[in-house]
């Protein structure tokens, strides 16, 4: 069977959960491949609202298997705490969930270095959602990080702890001048943390080969969004692992042939949040309209998002480097009532005009859109269940961001619940 990758086109929050939630019936594994609970994947089914931040999206449909794969950043107190949230909401968690033993460990020091680092930036501080992820995958990378597999040889992890603490309590007090951690208490948590989990952990990569031997069909699950891609998105206001597909390999140890089509997700308009250049942000009275009615407040901080119009150039980007197949749609009932809509079809700075999206952050903040109007519709679409009762306008607006970006729409969501949502 077709394996498929879900992504983000944006800035992320696009609508990732609804959307994988909706094909999951078509999978047999769901599998997240990065990022941590930085994520906010929401889903409404029948007007009851769950947020899933670590746990595949999948995991409302009973009989799917969930993975976290090794190429996330695993924070096990809100992987708990999430786990209990759905268990007493009546959804199944048991030997559905596997979780890799090779997934980083997000530890206290990690979230505390987070938001004294973006404290200590200011003006230039990058944005995170301070849930540790970005520490975590520096010491990923740094080659002292802790895996979820070495909870369970205690010697090596009370040593590894010890002296990764060590290092982290002389940046604690020498740089940003706070009191250092306990060790015992971290330790003492985390062998707790570890026997409830304990039932879950595995080696997801010989279970996703060996599932893949058995004809078993996957869904990769994307968090983010592309251009927040650690190496093709606005760097450095970005996240801090990939969040294309390029990901997905390296996040699960499923070897890249064995993805057959990618799915991109975007939102009818743009939004963004945290710092980071937004061209076509949309201020004032308007953008504050969008911001409302699309309910654009993040579901992992509570933040706001910033609102935009439709940025073409910065989809048509996306959809290169991910190698889209095909497109989903999300909050086109947000722009009901909206006269004039615009869409950003190139950048402008000075004399030099771009008609791609630019590499170097320099470049980028200096630019400003160009963009095309055409006309908006009155009628309310959240209640439309097929194409050819859409608006004319909105059917002509969906055909424009076709043929702008390069591929092809097959859905349409015009709304949070799970029903609000048809081909196209």
């Amino acid at each position: 069977m077709a394996n498929s990758c879900i992504v983000g086109l944006q800035w992320g929050d696009e609508g990732k959960g609804k959307i994988i939630d909706a094909l999951t019936e078509e999978y047999d594994i769901i599998v997240r491949y990065q990022g941590g609970a930085n994520a906010g994947h929401t889903v409404i089914v029948d007007g009851k609202k769950f947020v899933m931040h670590l746990i595949p999206s999948g995991v409302l449909h009973p009989g799917k298997c969930c993975v976290i794969g090794n190429g996330v950043v695993l924070d096990i107190e809100q992987l708990l705490l999430e786990i209990d949230e759905l268990k007493a909401a009546g959804v199944e968690i048991g030997g559905n969930l596997f979780i890799s033993d090779g997934a980083h460990i997000v530890f206290p020091y990690h979230k505390l270095i987070d938001s004294l680092s973006e404290k200590q930036k200011g003006d230039d501080k990058i944005g995170t959602t301070g849930r540790g992820i970005g520490p975590c995958y520096v010491d990923k990378m740094g080659r002292t990080g802790i895996r979820a597999g070495d909870l369970y040889f205690d010697d090596y992890f009370k040593e590894r702890l010890k002296s990764i603490l060590d290092h982290k309590n002389t940046m604690l007090t020498k740089v940003y001048n706070v009191d250092p951690l306990s060790f015992d208490e971290i330790y003492d948590k985390y062998r707790n943390f570890a026997e409830k989990i304990k039932p879950y952990v595995c080696d997801s990569v010989d279970l996703l080969n060996d599932s893949l031997k058995h004809n078993k069909s996957i869904m990769f699950e994307g968090a983010q969004g592309a251009l927040l891609d650690v190496d093709f998105g606005t760097y450095p206001f970005t996240t801090s692992s990939n969040a294309t597909v390029c990901g997905a390999p390296a996040g699960t140890g499923v070897s890249p042939k064995q993805i057959h089509r990618v799915i991109g997700i975007m939102k009818a308009y743009t939004t963004r949040v945290g710092s980071g250049p937004f061209p076509t942000e949309i201020e004032g009275e308007l953008g504050l309209e969008i911001q409302n009615k699309g309910g654009e407040f993040g579901a992992t901080t509570g933040r706001p998002r910033r609102c935009g119009w439709f940025d073409a150039i910065a989809v048509r980007h996306a959809a290169m480097i991910n190698g889209a197949d095909s497109a989903v749609v999300t909050k086109l009932d947000v722009l009901d009532g909206q006269k004039t809509l615009k869409v950003c079809v190139g950048y402008k700075s000075g004399s030099k005009m771009y008609s791609r999206f630019p590499t170097c952050l320099s470049a980028f903040t200096e630019c400003e859109p160009i963009y095309e109007e055409y006309p908006g519709w009155d009628e309310d679409t959240s209640n439309i269940t097929d194409k050819k009762s859409l608006p004319k306008n909105a059917s002509a607006y969906i055909n424009t961001l076709e043929i702008l970006t390069g591929i092809k729409v097959e859905l349409v969501s015009v709304g949070p619940d799970r029903k609000q949502l048809f081909e196209y």
